[in-house]
């Protein structure tokens, strides 16, 4: 059951990053992510609010970590992708989901053979699938900017994971408002919102509320199994991704995208098994 919800948050993700890429070649990329995290922060704040029982152990610091590594990940990542090659960028921030594997056997988990051979067989994948370059010529300042992003992205998982054990929605909560924080200091500072009108709202709300819930699967995944288990099925989102591009914009996948999407497959059954 675990393991089907964390499968369910890079599904999730997965969705919420297709959308948010079509909204990004209208609006900038900040703008997206920005303000469909304010609106998350807005739903969860009523969440909060009609719920209560406000109780700051534990989770604080885990959601302000969450929230700042999260942020700075998505930024360096679309700067990335907007510098450099995206077959080269996308691999490296996916291997960003080593990091909670890594600090969640470090802190204890005990997968089985099979999970670990699942596990690496998924990480695999999920590289295939992000459509690797593995010629021509890249500047470092791209390939610098995707690996920030794979720590963060790392981090923000294992974060997420440790802040949801004292409490799941707070930690959301908190973690939002951290982002938010940051992006609503970064339009004063350029004065500038993003060009967002209010047409635009209904999609970023989708967007947010997508991304929020996959936050929500996999923490609570995560939280009450084995964090490293739960980071390699979360971090199949890029599958997802490739799937609905050759679904509804019919990209044509390469044969590497194609064996990463078999890989992936492959991994869930033996970590599964």
């Amino acid at each position: 059951m675990l393991a089907l919800l964390a499968l369910g948050s890079s599904v999730v993700w997965g969705t919420s990053d297709f959308i948010a890429g079509l909204k990004a070649k209208t609006l900038p990329a900040a703008a997206v992510v920005g303000w469909s995290q304010a609106i998350a922060l807005v739903a969860l704040s009523v969440l909060v609010a009609i719920t209560g029982g406000w109780d700051f152990t534990g989770w604080p610091e885990w959601a302000l970590v969450a929230g700042l590594s999260g942020t700075t990940a998505l930024v360096c990542f679309y700067a990335a992708l907007a510098t450099g090659t995206m077959g080269v960028v996308a691999p490296i921030a996916s291997l960003g989901v080593v990091v909670p594997v890594v600090l969640g056997l470090a802190s204890g988990d005990q997968p089985s053979v099979l999970a670990y051979a699942g596990m690496a067989v998924a990480v695999v994948g999920i590289l295939m699938a992000s459509g690797p370059e593995l010629s021509g010529a890249v500047s470092a300042r791209p390939l610098v900017l995707a690996a920030v992003a794979a720590v963060g992205f790392g981090i923000t998982l294992f974060a997420l994971d440790r802040g949801a054990r004292y409490s799941l929605v707070e930690t959301l909560w908190g973690m939002r408002t951290a982002s938010v924080a940051l992006f609503v200091l970064a339009a004063l500072v350029l004065r500038r919102t993003g060009g967002v009108s209010t047409r635009d709202l209904p999609v970023l709300a989708v967007v947010g509320l997508a991304d929020l819930t996959a936050n929500a699967l996999f923490a609570t995944a995560s939280s009450r199994g084995l964090v490293s288990v739960a980071s390699v099925l979360g971090s199949l989102y890029p599958v997802m991704t490739v799937l609905l591009a050759r679904a509804v914009l019919h990209e044509r996948l390469r044969p590497v995208q194609v064996a990463g999407v078999g890989l992936s497959a492959v991994g869930v059954a033996l970590i599964a098994a």
